[in-house]
């Protein structure tokens, strides 16, 4: 007997249009004919509340069942009585009675590129509808021939929860009653090609833990208690005016479990331990590596599966809430690394979502860093820069971070990036300039700003393209700051030099300061310098290690006086001796030495100065907050300068001195007479140093020096730096 094409299909998994097929449809003829598949089903009879039952004959050897209601004209309030092989029955509601959740409006929204809570909609997302509690899923696979979602519930069978698609819109959705949070699932699609693939939930809001890559059912309900905070943020005057030092921490490498397999810390135990450190430190921020969910941790967090999901690695995504309300409750913001510029290749992922470039451009010279082994999202497709500008959003609004920072900028800008010749395509002006990822870093900027106030966004951009920092609605960006990589390259360079030859790379020392005002910088040692053979911030500075740990504490202190916010990853703060390593602890044991004991105290006490003296934060991006006193001696490897607050008369005088040797009498001109204090002596003995100095304080002279009519005649301690404060 020759079978129906349609029923043929649904047993295939192969039909674009299940919901035609499968659940309650009324017959004129016959009445209401209501079809279902349970391919593991011996028997299922359709129950009708008080209104008695009928046995389904199976219409498909595949275990595709259908009963007809004569005499009705309307679908009744039914449910499905399962009998299972060995005895076993359940209950079930189907889920093809059910009709469309998404509206128009949201379609329209996300394929104009407009819907700003797309995660919202797409994803899975526990609801109830009239009495059926259960997951609503929705997915955008466009080019699929079919989609199901799969998972425990239904023995990953595809053919068991096809979901009905939404036209030229490329959305598929089903509502599954009877499942709730915890459940594991996958989306399963029939591509054009004709194979069969599983794909991990592009907005899943949790996944399993790697290397396993199920996404799981989640709501990550939180009561948030930072209310104060959030209003804060929002009525800061500028970000500019305010003190901005930022530890950069790998969360499954600050500090391990030694004792328990060198597990990791959990979200629970960071808030308890990470945060306190922060704060005792004097940090005002701390700056995450990705933390969302990713398959491989030799990445860092940086090639990213679950968009929407912290990694489960350290634990659930309500404890990472409770992380970032903990940080809030002690005063500390929090950024996270964010990386809309690439992808991973891995099967589960983004790649060939729907068995076509979906995220990603087809061509290679387009769609591929070759370098990195990744892909490269497609900023000119609506729904796909919705993906990212949601997901810059979502973190903003539904975890309440403060700011993201924005990884590998100059990749997203250029379209020859790590190219050669003949291996990119121009933009349609012949340019190297990708106009699709301008136009989206505009629109994240300003999406960002205006709807989360008081949140900032930090471009890692290494080039010279102009105006990284500008508003957009002049040219600009508009990132709030960018990282200042010129100047960390100058002055790395500078101290890698003996001291015997720094007289010669003085230029490293003073070239930052004639661009320091044309972008919202931030100074960053970050961990991009410790990583990959480039060694430990320790181990970059030659002598021993008194030199070192000395050198260290100089250009700690030349970082915090210089122009700009301040940026430190983990571990550099006590002179980690090591190169890091991702995958175990720091070498907190090195602080029982008193040199990185010293060490760390001194930045500790920076970071207090900082944060207490207005002419360190309040003029960074402007001229008038910093003066030289003098920047030519090269000599002697020492360079002065004032830092000015709003109030011209707050100020201080800053000399760094990079040679080990101690200097009597050595001539600085102020402004104005009288006794400076020592604010801070990095040769202080309870640094680590030799204890050369000022006695705590000196008084000027009336004698002219660097065009004023005052001088201090100072003694420099060794590889030294010195912050002075005038008495009032």
């Amino acid at each position: 007997m020759k079978r129906d094409p349609s029923l043929q299909a649904i047993a295939e998994a192969r039909h674009a249009d299940p919901f035609g097929v499968l659940g309650p449809h009324v017959d004129p003829q016959k009445g209401v004919v209501i079809r279902a598949v349970i391919p593991t089903a011996e028997r299922i009879t359709v129950t009708r509340n008080g209104s008695g039952s009928i046995e389904m004959t199976r219409s498909h050897p595949a275990g595709i069942f259908e009963a007809v209601l004569p005499d009705l004209t309307e679908i009744p309030d039914y449910r499905l009585h399962v009998s299972y092989q060995g005895g076993t029955t359940s209950d079930i509601d189907d889920p093809y009675r059910y009709g469309r959740v998404l509206s128009d409006y949201d379609l329209y929204l996300f394929g104009e590129g407009k819907h700003t809570r797309i995660y919202d909609k797409l994803g899975a997302h526990p609801m109830t509808i009239g009495q059926a509690a259960g997951v609503h899923f929705a997915v955008w696979a466009p080019n699929a021939k079919r989609v199901s979602v799969v998972g425990d519930f239904n023995v990953w069978d595809g053919r068991r929860h096809a979901m009905r698609s939404l036209g030229s819109s490329g959305v598929w959705e089903i509502f599954i009653p009877g499942i709730g949070v915890g459940e594991r699932y996958k989306f399963e699609l029939l591509t054009r090609y004709g194979e069969v693939i599983l794909k991990s939930d592009p907005f899943g809001f949790a996944f399993e833990l790697p290397p396993l890559n199920a996404s799981l059912v989640a709501s990550p309900a939180y009561q948030w208690k930072d209310a104060d905070w959030m209003r804060a943020r929002q009525s800061v005057d500028s970000w500019f005016h305010q003190p901005f030092a930022v530890y950069e921490v790998h969360l499954g490498s600050w500090a391990r479990m030694p004792e328990e397999d060198n597990r990791y810390l959990t979200y629970v135990e960071l808030a308890q331990r990470l945060i306190p450190y922060v704060k005792e430190m004097g940090y005002t921020h701390i700056e995450l590596l990705p933390v969302m969910e990713h398959p491989f941790s030799g990445s860092w967090g940086y090639q990213v599966i679950g968009f929407f999901a912290p990694t489960s690695r350290f634990g659930k995504p309500e404890e990472f809430k409770a992380f970032v309300d903990a940080c809030h409750a002690e005063g500390i913001g929090v950024l996270l690394d964010w990386v809309p510029g690439h992808f991973p290749k891995d099967a589960h992922g983004l790649a060939q979502f729907d068995g076509t470039a979906l995220f990603e451009h087809q061509d290679p010279r387009q769609g591929e860093h070759r370098e990195w082994g990744t892909l490269i999202f497609n900023y000119g497709r609506n729904e796909v820069r919705n993906f990212l500008l949601a997901n810059a959003l979502f973190w903003l609004h539904e975890y309440h971070l403060d700011g993201l920072r924005v990884d590998a900028v100059a990749s997203m800008l250029y379209l020859d990036y790590s190219r050669k010749q003949g291996e990119w395509v121009p933009n349609r002006y012949g340019g190297r300039e990708n106009l699709d990822a301008i136009e989206f870093i505009r629109e994240l900027n300003t999406l960002t700003h205006l709807e989360q106030p008081g949140s900032i966004t930090v471009a890692e951009e290494s080039t010279a393209w102009p105006s990284v920092s500008r508003p957009t609605y002049v040219g600009g960006l508009g990132f709030t700051y960018k990282w200042n990589m010129g100047w960390m390259n100058d002055i790395l360079e500078y101290v890698r030099k003996d001291a015997v030859y720094r007289r010669w790379e003085h230029r490293h020392l003073t070239f930052s300061l004639l661009y320091a005002f044309s972008e919202n910088f931030i100074l960053p040692f970050s961990h991009d310098e410790v990583v990959h053979g480039k060694g430990s911030m320790f181990g970059k500075i030659p002598g021993d290690d008194w030199q070192r740990a000395a050198t260290l504490r100089t250009l700690y202190g030349f970082m915090y006086a210089h122009p700009g916010k301040k940026l430190m990853f983990m571990g550099c703060e006590f002179g980690q001796e090591r190169e890091w390593n991702y995958d175990q602890s720091l070498d907190w044991h090195m602080l029982d030495q008193p040199l990185h004991q010293g060490l760390r105290s001194f930045v500790r006490d920076l970071n207090r100065i900082y944060r207490s003296e207005r002419a360190l934060f309040e003029v960074d991006f402007d001229g008038s907050g910093f003066q030289w006193i003098d920047c030519n001696d090269s000599e002697n490897s020492v360079v002065s300068f004032i830092r000015r607050g709003k109030d011209p008369a707050d100020y201080l005088v800053a000399i760094v001195s990079f040679t080990p040797v101690p200097r009597d009498g050595y001539v600085v001109g102020v402004p104005k007479a009288g006794a400076y204090v020592e604010l801070v002596n990095s040769d202080a003995e309870m640094y680590g140093g030799s204890n050369v100095g000022n006695g705590g304080a000196i008084f000027t002279e009336p004698l002219a020096a660097h065009g004023y009519d005052q001088s201090l005649r100072l003694t420099l301690p060794p590889l030294g730096f010195l912050l002075l404060k005038p008495g009032t």
